[in-house]
């Protein structure tokens, strides 16, 4: 296998189909004694930083309170 300009590598079919690894599947690389793996997690990992973000917010604020506070000079 030959790794791309982008750091790609196709996973050859045969491996997909014996992994269970179909489009949208979320894989991880483990490592032992020096050697790597590739394994399906059941937890998917959250790239963007706003999504880890999402619904933590604590203000007891309205929504008009706090576009009110966003729009002040």
């Amino acid at each position: 296998m030959r790794v791309t300009t982008k750091g790609q590598v196709t996973i050859p079919r045969n491996i997909r189909e014996v992994l269970g690894i179909v489009p949208e599947t979320e894989i991880d690389f483990k490592e032992d004694h020096g050697r790597y793996y590739i394994v399906k997690t059941t937890e998917p990992k959250s790239t963007n930083t706003f999504k880890k973000l999402r619904g933590i917010a604590t203000a007891k604020m309205t929504t008009d309170e706090i576009m009110r506070l966003t729009r002040e000079r």
